[in-house]
């Protein structure tokens, strides 16, 4: 008996089914109705893909049928439910659903969980029964979203201390480019060092990259930041650790070595502990320390309020090209970030900062302290 549906594959799709097959990862049920639709192209009855397949004489009706009316798509598509749920919940049980969900979840849990959210509202009695599904469409036709949480800098609220540093530091980078007045943001981060155990499989026609999961720590390092958005320069100066010593050393190299003929140095960073300029007095002499310090003028960020500073989004961006992976020793991370700064110093890249006083003023505008007259 002829077929009522006939599979009759064009060049062009052929070809995508021999890709997906061949290469990338896709569901099981994609891949074996890819697999169904060649058998069929090549004329081969049911019962023949069923023995070669081990898929059920419907389910190669079904796909033959998908393919005729709905075309490649229809027929490689995931099949979806027709269950149907039904909204159990009125507007004042939604309410309930969603001041539940903006609550702590129980002890014992970190977070709520669609079906914990079910059992809590049948707990409370709010409603009889509900399904975890319900509550899913809820939640998610719902425009809160209490679920969701983004790490951030929360500055304090109405604190002339903050405000204080925030405009010094804002009205520092309206200055014009002066060569003989440089303006140098200066930052650190750590950075783990890692050693990969197992060697990493290198990429091949239709496979990624492989690399295991088992590696050994190697320590730390630290690394300091010199960013001068102005003059589109910025060096990495990399150490074992981050004492007053390091610190003190970095502020004499800026004097020194990188910026021998200025005639002072704007200094911004943030408040830390070893930032201070009395450091400098517990690592040289008296006399070398206030020659360095005359020659520099430090600017600090408020506390909690480092985004201020321009050398974070160069660390930022030195994270992302250069340190996210594996770097086993100081030698070779030395290596890669002077790579890297060569490359970023030669391309011009800078910081075209645009966040002034007049902006804080009217976007921060709960940080300054209210005035009562």
């Amino acid at each position: 008996m002829a077929k009522k549906y006939v599979v009759d594959l064009s060049e062009e799709e052929l070809k995508r089914l021999n890709i997906l097959l061949t290469y990338g990862t896709q569901r099981v049920r994609k891949i074996t109705h890819a697999r169904i639709l060649l058998c069929a192209n090549k004329g081969w009855a049911d019962q023949q893909i069923q023995e070669a397949l081990n898929v059920s004489i419907p389910t190669i009706e079904r796909v033959r049928r998908r393919y005729v009316e709905l075309g490649l798509e229809g027929a490689l598509r995931q099949r979806w439910s027709r269950r149907k749920y039904r909204r159990l919940l009125d507007g004042v049980q939604e309410a309930h659903l969603i001041a539940l969900a903006c609550q702590q979840p129980p002890k014992g849990y970190r977070c709520w969980s669609l079906r914990l959210l079910a059992r809590e509202m049948v707990r409370l009695e709010y409603v009889e029964a509900v399904s975890h599904e319900t509550v899913r469409r809820v939640l998610k036709d719902n425009e809160l979203k209490p679920w969701l949480r983004q790490e951030w800098c929360i500055p304090p609220k109405r604190s002339a201390d903050f405000v204080y540093y925030m405009e010094n530091v804002l009205d520092l980078y309206q200055h014009p480019a002066n060569p003989d007045v440089p303006l140098v943001c200066f930052d650190e981060t750590p950075q783990q060092l890692v050693r990969e155990i197992r060697t990493s499989l290198p990429i091949r026609p239709g496979k990624p990259e492989c690399y295991d999961y088992e590696y050994h720590r190697e320590g730390t390092a630290n690394l300091f930041m010199f960013f001068a958005p102005l003059l589109n320069w910025r060096h990495v100066k990399v150490t074992h650790q981050r004492t007053q010593r390091d610190w003190a050393l970095c502020m004499r190299d800026l004097a020194e070595v990188h910026f021998p003929t200025a005639k002072r140095i704007l200094v911004v960073e943030d408040q830390l502990n070893t930032h201070h300029p009395a450091c400098l007095y517990d690592v040289f002499e008296p006399a070398e320390a206030k020659r360095i310090l005359n020659r520099l003028e430090f600017h600090y960020t408020p506390k909690h309020g480092s985004w201020l500073n321009m050398a974070e989004i160069e660390l930022s961006v030195l994270n992302r090209q250069c340190l996210n992976r594996y770097i086993s020793s100081t030698a070779v991370l030395s290596q890669e970030t002077l790579a890297w700064e060569t490359d970023r110093n030669q391309c011009g890249a800078t910081v075209d900062w645009r966040f002034t006083t007049v902006d804080a003023r009217i976007k921060l505008k709960k940080l300054y302290p209210s005035i009562h007259v």
